[in-house]
């Protein structure tokens, strides 16, 4: 696919996704089927609105079935899937278009996804996508009939142990996902949506409690320093406003974040995406802090020059500043964040640092962590 996007000024090649392949495929299958003439390459259009020409592969005949595959093709973007052979086999069935997953498609086992339990890991996107293709080949071909579709993926079982799949209760291999056929490089939204569909699924399990990390710095110490088991938990990266906001819209209870002091220092300013392409002031945060705790000039410039918070941090230790300096951090980061959840659900925060412990936490933490507590032990 020779379609670019620009992400931080670098110009990187779009792709399509699993959804696109198993249309294609489906499609190719299909006309192969219907009008007996093999096709070599099929064309689709994306609901992006851009036109996909794809190399069809491995074209097989079995009585009254034909099999084929397209090459997924990520662009630019650093997928798993990328490479990988989605295969759709069309045959002549009594009336309708039933799309079934098979070998390398995950199956869902919890509530709270769009697919309902039991069903392939399809998402209605990419199913829209591959009926019209068919059906578009049934009006072409002029067959009033019906045709059984069933999308697999050889190896797909492996794939998805690397993935998402696995917390969210889909087994046997990975989702046909898509929802505009294309695979943008480094899409933040992407990013969102996969954590918003595992926290729809904890919700529909019944969780109204949250324990959030940035990553994996957060979800160690939660487990070796705080004592949870985190086998409700939801790692947010730099997406910390996303989640309080959604936080509200599903009517959770409450929302735990445990996070560096590198990461959460952003929050008392006011910062809530916390990628340093847009707001790198941690220095400057933790500097005026420290200034309105009694920093000299001295111990404010080193602390500006300084590459690492906890480097910067061993500056506020030395100065005897540690309790007051954490303090007013800690009631920045608590008001922004009530601000950011407009008081409708109880949040608190858990600072940390790799080399200096814990720092400190907001009001109201250390009971939501007495809550989680008593959850984790009742379940």
């Amino acid at each position: 696919m020779e379609q670019y996007t620009y992400v931080d000024q670098k110009r990187l090649r779009m792709g399509y996704t699993t959804g696109s392949c198993a249309a294609a495929a489906a499609k190719a299958a299909a006309l192969t089927l219907l009008s007996g003439c093999e096709v070599p390459t099929v064309n689709l259009m994306t609901p992006k609105g851009y036109s996909l020409s794809l190399e069809v592969r491995c074209l097989e005949r079995s009585g009254d079935c034909v099999r084929c595959a397209i090459q997924k093709d990520s662009g630019d973007d650093p997928d798993i899937t990328d490479g990988i052979l989605v295969f759709a086999a069309v045959r002549r069935a009594g009336a309708g278009i039933a799309i079934e997953g098979g070998e390398g498609v995950g199956r869902v086992t919890r509530p709270g996804l769009e697919c309902p339990v039991g069903a392939p890991a399809i998402n209605s996107t990419p199913r829209r996508m591959i009926e019209q293709a068919v059906r578009e080949v049934c009006e072409e071909c002029g067959y009033p009939g019906g045709l059984s579709v069933t999308i697999s993926i050889p190896g797909g079982e492996a794939l998805a142990a690397k993935t998402y799949n696995p917390r969210l209760g889909i087994v046997g291999g990975l989702s046909i996902l898509g929802t505009s056929g294309i695979v943008e490089p480094m899409s933040e939204r992407g990013l969102v949506d996969s954590i918003k569909v595992e926290m729809n699924v904890l919700q529909a399990a019944g969780v109204a409690n949250l324990v959030v990390t940035p990553g994996n710095y957060g979800e160690v110490y939660a487990r070796t320093q705080l004592g949870l088991t985190l086998t409700e938990a939801v790692k947010c990266s730099n997406f910390i406003g996303d989640v309080l906001d959604y936080a509200v819209q599903g009517r959770f209870k409450s929302l735990l974040l445990i996070g560096h002091l590198g990461k959460l220092v952003k929050l008392a300013g006011g910062v809530f995406n916390t990628h340093s392409r847009y707001a790198d002031c941690r220095m400057e945060i933790l500097a005026a802090h420290s200034a309105l705790a009694g920093a000299d000039g001295a111990e404010i410039k080193r602390m500006m020059d300084c590459i690492t918070t906890d480097e910067a941090w061993g500056i506020v230790e030395s100065s005897g500043l540690r309790e007051p300096v954490i303090q007013s951090l800690l009631k920045k980061i608590d008001f922004h964040l009530r601000a950011r959840t407009h008081n409708e659900i109880e949040v608190g925060a858990v600072v940390f640092s790799n080399r200096w412990g814990t720092l400190g936490m907001t009001p109201g933490a250390q009971k939501l962590i007495y809550k989680f507590k008593q959850a984790e032990e009742q379940g």
